[in-house]
């Protein structure tokens, strides 16, 4: 009698290089995992890779100079305008370095009282005890501080942006604004440096009449002097590797899920579900950060991973039968017959429409971590069960 659900498993993997033939590596330690810790591999098992070890096995990397190669490229004028940057070290003082050595001049605006994700550099009550309203004010450093006293400093890790970001970059000017098109009063060259809302800035600027408008994702699209690139992404995704290098997202993901499906059938003689998989769309009840600082949880899947779930709500059917007799059998029953589409039906309410390789990603995304559990691979069994699953 099944007993379990859903489970996932983080696999371990050796250091990937570039050049590595990531297809084969997982599969074998996937296998390999399986026999070592006695537990069978199935169809419909779902194969989650991260997207770092995929752009390290392509050698996915892209220096400081290369970045200000292309931005050069792109704004003559020697001026740029930054909007909307994540708070980050991690994700952004890289990128900064890059595009501040391709121009004479950068303009900062930072978002307030947090970043895209949710990093927070003010709190609001804060701002409604200055009176600041951040839908409609703009305000330059020297009303940072005078309005609250300090800098823009993050409550979990202590930095001070405009002080951190001020010491990267020499001569930078930094304002704050929810409003794209504040940045116009200093320049007409912008750059939107945000993920999720990235389209709706571009085309206020343009509509504004800026004069130059890319955004980090026309950045690296194609190779600038050897560098690695994204066609899609350009610099959206990209993470800091050395002092010198960032990792860009992943290429070819389609080829890689797909080749790495196929070797798992010839292995196992199961068809398998495979997706890369980076940031989980998830966030932090207490600090308010939305995990998110990828522009799509996972940038590639194999064609059984997509849609939605398609779930019926079993507390509602529970609480709502009137007949508690062979109440389980009934509710399987229910489950078996349930509709292809269950959209606006009642027996579904309360389930969050989510895309599944959103639902999938975040659940990698746990299990495997960013920091040295040493698990870039993670195995989901059982995901596709229900409770009408049971003795089938």
């Amino acid at each position: 009698m099944r007993t379990v659900g859903t489970q996932a498993r983080g696999i371990r993997l050796p250091i990937i290089n570039k050049g590595d033939d990531l297809v084969e590596i997982v599969a074998k330690a996937v296998v390999e995992s399986s026999r070592a810790e006695g537990y069978q591999l199935n169809d419909r098992d779902i194969v989650g890779v991260t997207e770092s070890v995929v752009a390290r096995a392509q050698g996915n990397y892209a220096t400081i100079d290369q970045i200000a190669e292309d931005v050069a490229a792109k704004y003559p004028d020697g001026e740029v305008g930054v909007v909307f940057p994540i708070l980050s070290r991690n994700r952004f003082s890289m990128l900064l370095l890059g595009i501040a050595r391709g121009v004479k001049k950068v303009y900062l605006q930072l978002s307030y009282p947090s970043d895209e994700v949710g990093n927070p550099i003010l709190t609001w009550d804060e701002l409604d005890e200055k009176g600041i309203n951040p839908y409609t004010d703009t305000l330059t450093e020297e009303e940072f501080y005078k309005y609250f006293g300090h800098g823009a400093i993050h409550p979990f890790t202590g930095i001070d942006y405009i002080k951190y970001y001020k010491e990267l970059v020499e001569g930078i000017t930094i304002i704050f604004s929810n409003d794209p098109r504040a940045i116009l009063r200093y320049t007409p060259h912008v750059l939107a440096a945000d993920i999720h809302t990235r389209f709706r800035t571009k085309r206020l600027l343009k509509q504004a009449g800026a004069r130059t408008v890319y955004g980090l994702d026309d950045i690296l699209t194609r190779p600038v002097n050897g560098s690695g690139y994204h066609p899609q992404y350009g610099l959206l995704g990209s993470n800091k590797a050395s002092e010198t290098t960032v990792k860009l997202f992943p290429r070819d993901g389609e080829e890689f899920v797909n080749r790495l499906q196929a070797r798992l059938k010839e292995l196992t003689g199961k068809h398998m579900e495979v997706m890369i998989y980076g940031d989980g769309a998830f966030k932090d009840p207490v600090s308010g950060i939305w995990e998110l600082a990828d522009p799509v949880v996972s940038p590639a899947y194999t064609k059984g991973l997509e849609g939605t779930p398609n779930e019926v709500k079993l507390k509602y059917l529970a609480d709502n039968m009137d007949d508690k007799e062979n109440i389980e059998e009934k509710i399987r029953e229910i489950i078996r017959s349930k509709d292809k589409n269950l959209v606006g039906r009642m027996i579904s309410q309360g389930t969050t429409p989510r895309r599944l390789t959103d639902l999938l990603g975040s659940l990698c995304d746990l299990v495997s971590g960013s920091g040295d559990k040493g698990t870039p691979v993670v195995l989901i069994q059982g995901y596709f069960d229900n409770y009408a699953t049971d003795g089938e």
